[in-house]
Formats: structure tokens, sequence, C-alpha cells
């Protein structure tokens, strides 16, 4: 007959104890380590199935496992869209472009748009202020030429370590063919890095001084008359893009205006197929003329 009161088991238990569960779930993950690119995604993916990883986590990883694949002609700017400086404008007659474009830096050339002598760092202009003698010329520093083969989890590498935000990206035969940032390249990885003139969901209008502003040339005539209580006519197009083509008679190109009434609208940007980004100025009203009487 088996004892009803055994004895106390006082030997050391040969299991350990569990482990938490997370760890579990992860060390499940990585039991099989992957062996190819498909593997590391697919390790990815059970990783955000399970929840172990956050949305913007998982897209960031996905990010930066693709730039390694991806070249510098994915991501830049062609050269129709480039904004250059010419070395011979003086300061002075440059920095209405400067400034109504917004950039940090700015490829300069000198005689053709294909011979580019080096960058311009905008913050750099403001020791013109100083020394009015300074020309353009003399704040010029060497740009950085790339192949458009170049991937970019090694051109990246390169930014960082050389501190350098910009590189002009050129073919096989030397020609410029577009140019490539560092926002660019880290735009692939974290999504879209926004300023104060991208579009913010709906938003297409943007204050831009008395009585100004700034609006993307798509911006339906409908909502641009309501928010600057405008007139713009409609007919066979639909944005104040399309009313602005119509009216020149051509594609618009930077500097293209027409007016309407009180209002002036200008194209600040442009590629070599449409207009982007405008400006709309209204005059202001006429001060009333005083006539001194005579004494």
């Amino acid at each position: 007959m088996s004892d009803p009161y055994p004895a106390a088991d006082h030997s050391t238990p040969s299991a350990k104890p569990s482990r938490p569960r997370l760890l579990d779930r992860l060390l499940s993950l990585v039991r099989r380590e992957p062996e190819d690119r498909e593997g590391i995604m697919a390790v990815l993916d059970a990783a955000r199935e399970r929840e172990l990883i956050d949305a913007d986590a998982y897209s960031m990883l996905k990010g930066a496992l693709a730039v390694s694949e991806q070249t510098a002609v994915d991501v830049m700017v062609p050269r129709a869209r480039m904004d250059l400086l010419d070395v011979s404008q003086p300061i002075a007659t440059l920095m209405p472009e400067i400034i109504e474009t917004a950039h940090s830096r700015f490829p300069v050339f000198e005689g053709s748009r294909e011979n580019i002598i080096g960058v311009v760092m905008t913050k750099d202009l403001l020791r013109h202020l100083l020394n009015t003698e300074l020309t353009l010329r003399d704040l010029v520093r060497p740009a950085v030429f790339i192949p458009e083969t170049k991937r970019l989890n090694v051109l990246l590498q390169e930014f960082r370590r050389n501190r350098n935000h910009i590189a002009v990206v050129i073919d096989e035969h030397g020609g410029i063919t577009g140019l490539v940032t560092l926002e660019d390249v880290l735009e692939q990885i974290v999504g879209a890095i926004e300023d104060e003139y991208d579009v913010d969901g709906e938003k297409t209008i943007f204050p831009d001084g008395v009585r100004a502003w700034r609006l993307l040339a798509t911006t339906e005539i409908e909502a641009f008359n309501e928010a600057l209580g405008a007139d713009l006519p409609t007919g066979e197009y639909d944005t104040v893009g399309g009313w602005l083509a119509h009216e020149l008679g051509h594609i618009p190109k930077r500097g293209d205006a027409c007016q309407h009434g009180d209002l002036r609208i200008e194209v600040m940007r442009a590629d070599a197929r449409r207009a982007l980004w405008l400006r709309a100025k209204a005059r202001g009203k006429a001060e009333p003329v005083r006539v001194t009487p005579p004494a």
C-alpha cells in the first residue's frame, strides 16, 4: 500500500523557470537565421503580425533595407527641376529667387547650366550683409558629383562622413542629370519630411505676406475664389494652374504672370510640363489724394 503521506521532495527541480512570453516570441522569430533578403522580410512581417514592432518601426526597417537596393537616379530631382544660381549675377539680383525657392543650398553654374562650378549655402549669404563687396563666387563651396548608379546606402554614409548634404548626379558621359540631397535619402527610410510649404492634407493655399498667398497650381478654382474672395472664371480647366496656362497660351514657366482684377498671379516654381507653385498678390486700396488749399 502506498504511503498516503509521501515525503516532500527537496531535490533541485530539473526544469528551469518559464521565460517571459515576450522573450519566447522573440526567440521563436530568430531561432532560424534568415539566409537572404526575403528571409529578413519574413522575420519583419512576422514581427509586425505579432505586434512586436509598431507600424512606424516596421516601415523604417523596410525602408532601410530598400535603400541598399536603390540608386541616386531613383530619388534625384531631375535636371529640368533644379534651381540653379548664375555666378555672374550680383547677389542682390539673385536674392528674390533665393527667398522664393527657400532652399538651404544651391548649385552654382558659370556660362551654361551644364557647367556647375560649386554649391552655395544660403546662410553664407549673410556675410554679404556685412561686406557688400563679396560676390557669389567668393561664397561658392566645392560641389560633390556622383554617378547615377551610386547606391543610396553608400551615399548616406558619404553624406555623414563628409558632412555634406547635397550631390550633383551625372551620367556616364559626365552630363548633369539631376540633384540628390540628404533629405531625399532619409525620406526613403523615415517617410516624407514636410516643411512649411509642403502640402498638409487638403490645404493648398498658404499666407505669404500682406494680401499675398502662396498656393499649389493644382488648387481648385472654386477653393481659390472662396479663400481669397476672388472671381477667377471656370472653363475647360478646373485649377488655377489650368486657368493660368489658358491665359498665357503656353506651358507656364517661372516668372510668368497674369493679372485678374486686383490680383496678380505669378509662377514661382514650374517644371517642363506644368506650373507647380504660384503666388497671388492683391493690390492695396488706393489712398485718397489730399489737396492742400492755397494759403
